[in-house]
């Protein structure tokens, strides 16, 4: 590091690296400032300036939230994935998703590397509390064949819902994950729109 931090610069520096770990992408200014006090926003935009000038992370031009750190430079990759809106993880809603931006993740912290056909939901709802999605969390997912046991974001009878894609006697239904939400089973179609392949928590939650 070219220049020594100080102590308030350090503790904001394992503050990203931590929120980074935990959610893949960084916080906002405002989170930032809610989190160590600050009198605005103002403050914690002037230390990420002096965290950058310092050598200490690396922000990526016209990606929001996008920071790198140098060390991880050789071994990490910022990826944006599109934002679908949201998706019932109760019962099954009639609202066709519509892109509501991206967010800005690291391949290792999600541990696969998105295609152009990986894409992102928030949940709403708990009845996939059981497999840990929790209202308010971001699923990411794939545009692909499910298999028997995958979490899918499905179309059921025209009504989106996501699931655990299960199969009996050749014929597929959704399982809920939660024994309050009954089983899903297809009147007249099942489309799956994308299978599970990463889960973004709510930090609040």
């Amino acid at each position: 590091m070219a220049e020594q931090l100080t102590r308030r610069q350090q503790e904001i520096l394992e503050y990203l690296k931590a929120y980074q770990r935990e959610l893949g992408l960084m916080p906002s200014t405002r989170e930032i400032q809610h989190h160590f006090g600050f009198a605005s926003q103002t403050a914690a935009v002037s230390h990420l300036r002096a965290l950058e000038r310092k050598g200490a992370i690396q922000r990526l031009p016209n990606k929001a939230r996008a920071v790198v750190f140098p060390e991880d430079l050789d071994r990490e990759e910022i990826v944006d994935i599109p934002v679908y809106g949201s998706i019932a993880a109760g019962m099954a809603q009639d609202a066709p998703p519509e892109q509501e931006g991206c967010i800005s993740i690291d391949i290792r912290s999600l541990g696969v590397r998105p295609t152009a056909r990986t894409f992102a939901l928030k949940v709403r709802g708990d009845s996939m509390i059981d497999a840990h999605i929790c209202d308010g969390d971001t699923v990411v997912l794939e545009f692909r064949e499910p298999k028997k046991g995958d979490i899918v974001a499905a179309l059921i009878d025209g009504e989106t819902t996501l699931k655990r894609y299960v199969i009996k006697d050749r014929k597929p239904y959704l399982h809920a994950e939660n024994p309050d939400y009954p089983d899903l089973i297809p009147a007249r179609e099942l489309v799956i729109q994308g299978v599970m392949i990463g889960l973004l928590r709510n930090r609040a939650a």
